[in-house]
């Protein structure tokens, strides 16, 4: 089982008159990135809150946005009443005459005469909100275990076209040693020349072990079976390792075509290697 790095999670409840909203974005990132959008009066509770969010978390770059809406119909601010009374003081003696709804008007717009409430966060608030930052969390990881399931099926898919390649390519490799070691000697028998046997011989097997393959085969099945158990592992971070499994997988495909010396072959290799490259893209997109 995989989970995907991406997902969306919400969450919202009614508490005390207040409309409290989580919404959680999850995309792709090597490490955890927490981005959080919440009001003023929670500050004191964001540190708490991004250590929750990273013991259940892992990875990702992750939106937090937290909302909270007043369904009371209360002002949001206060008017200071002395100041209002001393700035209306001072525009009287400067105009005695004037209209008072009009000064009440210019007044209303100066520094410092209407205040915003501060706002107390209460202990059983934070407390629900917590709840509710749970529920979103829960949801985002419902997300991300459909969209794993997507991952891992064509992840599956890639794997089998890379064995595919891999039993055709062995299938190509039979006797090929022994083709490429009569060309040689054809070769060497038009040339009408003598030469020591023996030296030929162990020119010839030095020469031959370039091209031989058996070891990088070996190797790559071996990260395939690796990289198959993995993905059935119940262990929830394990992209970067089947990153780190993808780079073992492309170093030996690499060196298949570079001693393939086998046009057939290397048509194998080509195969393998756009398999490949639509792993490498996937994993990048595992938690």
């Amino acid at each position: 089982m995989i989970l995907s790095m991406t997902g969306y999670g919400k969450a919202e409840e009614t508490f005390q008159n207040k409309n409290i909203t989580v919404e959680l974005r999850a995309l792709n990132s090597k490490n955890l990135d927490l981005k959080t959008r919440i009001p003023t009066h929670y500050r004191e509770k964001e540190m708490l809150l991004r250590k929750r969010l990273s013991g259940q978390l892992k990875r990702g770059k992750i939106d937090v946005i937290l909302t909270i809406e007043d369904l009371e119909d209360k002002p949001k601010n206060k008017i200071n009443s002395k100041i209002l009374t001393a700035y209306l003081d001072q525009l009287k003696v400067i105009n005695p005459q004037a209209d008072q709804s009009i000064l009440m008007a210019a007044i209303l717009r100066l520094p410092d005469v209407l205040q915003a409430e501060s706002e107390a966060l209460e202990e059983t608030e934070w407390q629900q909100v917590l709840k509710i930052i749970d529920a979103a969390v829960s949801k985002l990881t419902s997300y991300r275990k459909d969209e794993g399931g997507a991952l891992e099926k064509d992840l599956r898919l890639r794997l089998s076209n890379i064995r595919d390649g891999l039993t055709q390519i062995a299938r190509l490799d039979e006797g090929r040693l022994s083709r490429i070691k009569s060309r040689l000697k054809e070769a060497l028998s038009q040339l009408q020349q003598e030469v020591d046997a023996n030296r030929f011989e162990q020119e010839l097997i030095y020469y031959l072990e370039k091209f031989d393959i058996n070891e990088e085969k070996v190797r790559l099945q071996n990260h395939l079976d690796y990289f198959e158990k993995e993905l059935a592992s119940n262990q929830e971070m394990k992209g970067k390792k089947l990153g780190f499994i993808t780079q073992e997988m492309g170093r030996e495909i690499n060196t298949i075509g570079s001693k393939a010396n086998d046009s057939a072959m290397q048509r194998e290799v080509v195969k393998m290697k756009d398999a490949l490259e639509k792993i490498k893209e996937q994993v990048l997109n595992v938690l």
